[in-house]
């Protein structure tokens, strides 16, 4: 009998974002977590829901956010090309950045690996460049691996946490 390798043990699991602030949130949230299961996007686990104020502009109506800890054979590129499918099934389009919408999906943390590349145009960088100074996506992603460690800067996350602005803590509840 042959021993597996420690890393085949090992599952390879990914972090998801889903956010919405347009329409019925919680069902578009649902909805766009129940379609990851046709790209062959196995849900493990899933964040409370968090709400927090638009940003930049809080004028806009708040969002809506999870993370959701998911399992997958699809490569980086076609993970994002998936959940690029997913927003357009819920009608987003290229608009201004940080404008409402009914589904937005951005990749958390992809197999705990660091990667920065180019496909067809599209800049893909996992960890999500800017996560580390989002409350709507640290708490929940805390509430799900308490653990976990930024692949970039090999920060743990409670360590990033605790940097955050005393308004990123004011401006987030469960719902």
């Amino acid at each position: 009998m042959t021993k597996q390798d420690i890393l085949e043990k090992q599952a390879s699991f990914s972090y998801i974002a889903i956010g919405c602030n347009l329409g019925d949130k919680l069902t578009n949230i649902e909805q766009a977590k129940n379609l990851l299961d046709n790209y062959n996007i196995s849900v493990q686990d899933v964040s409370s829901y968090y709400e927090t104020p638009s940003w930049p502009n809080r004028n806009f109506p708040n969002f809506f956010n999870i993370v959701v800890k998911i399992k997958t054979n699809l490569s980086l590129v076609d993970l994002f090309f998936a959940i690029k499918k997913i927003e357009k099934s819920f009608g987003r389009k290229k608009t201004q950045r940080n404008y409402p919408r009914k589904c937005d999906i951005d990749i958390i943390d992809f197999k705990g690996l660091y990667i920065r590349s180019a496909y067809m145009g599209q800049k893909i960088e996992t960890p999500h460049p800017r996560m580390h100074k989002r409350n709507f996506v640290l708490f929940p992603l805390y509430e799900l691996n308490k653990t976990w460690i930024h692949p970039k800067t090999n920060i743990k996350i409670n360590n990033l946490i605790s940097v955050l602005n005393n308004r990123d803590f004011s401006d987030i509840r469960i719902v």
